[in-house]
């Protein structure tokens, strides 16, 4: 017999918070940093969403639609996120970035190879692409802290 499924929350975010704070702190300083250096808010709430469907992590997915949405996110671009390749709505920037996210996110399925490398890099500069990879890092370690000790998706009052 199947195990049952439960989404109650291993660890909550205030219990994590308490438990590691110098830790919240570093990583509200990096997040900062990929703030402040001058890529596009709404590029980078797209690589945390597509980063987050990869990884599966249903606190961080609805976290950063909140976010794109209260950014003025296009509806069609968060809809069809997970089928970005076809759906024809993306800028030639906005795809780089999201392959980008995907070599990234992915490495250890696929090696990010030069090809990949060479295709961001027509898009952006190497300042960009040092801080879109660190965007990448980021949202990944928080799908992996926040998926396993499932936090409990913020979901915005007049959802609820």
């Amino acid at each position: 017999m199947p195990a049952e499924v439960t989404t109650e929350a291993r660890i909550d975010w205030q219990a994590f918070q308490d438990a590691a704070p110098e830790v919240v702190t570093a990583m509200r300083a990096i997040g900062a940093a990929v703030h402040h250096s001058g890529l596009e808010r709404d590029l980078l709430e797209l690589v945390k969403l597509r980063a987050s469907q990869l990884n599966g992590c249903a606190f961080c997915l609805q976290f950063h639609l909140n976010d794109a949405r209260k950014l003025g996110v296009r509806g069609e671009k968060l809809d069809l996120l997970a089928a970005w390749r076809d759906a024809g709505i993306y800028s030639e920037r906005e795809s780089a970035a999201l392959a980008w996210t995907e070599c990234v996110t992915l490495q250890n399925q696929h090696h990010v190879d030069d090809q990949a490398f060479a295709e961001v890099s027509r898009h952006f500069s190497e300042r960009e692409i040092t801080f879109l990879t660190i965007a990448i890092g980021h949202i990944n370690f928080w799908n992996r802290v926040a998926a396993p000790f499932r936090f409990t998706p913020p979901i915005p009052r007049s959802a609820a």
